[in-house]
């Protein structure tokens, strides 16, 4: 089962854990050189960014990739303030889930609600967001269902829109709740330090 897979992989990485400014910082080694780093609010337990770093072929550290929170600041910020300020004017898409669903907003969007459509193609395995008035077209994949082999379905989607921001949430499938809620009891049984680097050695 894929599920079983995954929590096997995570169980196999090697973890270091660090508590700072309310949250619960994860550091993932896994077998092959990837790395994954999570926070969660120490409060509500929610999970506030979840990020990965591949190697290189030439065995170099590449880029952080964020998959859920704010996306990290791009070479932009060192351009003049006109190109920031058209920059910030284009849509921005980021993930930010619920304890029980996924959810992502897409800012900078000024329709109103019913030019939308968003839908699941279950055969590509992505969620595809457009507009009546051909003015946004976007596509994306749910991660975690892929890493679990679990079919994406229509009937657990659904979108608001308020304030130019669309909102799409997926309603996490049963499978997730009990994976992730497992996740969390091993991960609050580490020995969190206070300080110092949550990145492992990878040498």
């Amino acid at each position: 089962m894929a599920v079983q897979n995954w929590t096997d992989i995570l169980k196999s990485s090697k973890k270091t854990a660090l508590i700072s400014d309310g949250k619960r910082k994860i550091h993932y080694l896994f077998t092959d050189g990837k790395e994954m780093s999570e926070e969660y609010d120490l409060k509500t337990d929610e999970l506030i960014v979840r990020k990965w770093r591949h190697r290189s072929t030439l065995g170099d550290q590449g880029p952080w990739q964020v998959e859920v929170g704010e996306p990290l600041a791009g070479p932009d910020t060192s351009l003049d303030s006109e190109v920031i300020k058209e920059n910030c004017s284009n849509p921005v898409l980021m993930r930010k889930d619920t304890k029980n669903s996924f959810q992502w907003r897409i800012r900078n969007l000024p329709f109103p609600k019913d030019v939308f459509s968003v839908s699941a193609e279950p055969s590509d395995r992505c969620i595809v967001v457009k507009t009546s008035n051909k003015k946004y077209y976007k596509k994306f994949n749910i991660p975690d269902l892929d890493r679990n082999e679990l079919p994406l379905e229509n009937s657990a989607l659904n979108f608001s829109h308020a304030n130019n921001t669309l909102i799409i949430s997926y309603k996490k499938p049963k499978e997730i709740l009990t994976l992730e809620q497992e996740l969390l009891n091993e991960l609050k049984k580490l020995k969190g330090t206070d300080e110092g680097d949550v990145d492992c050695k990878t040498q």
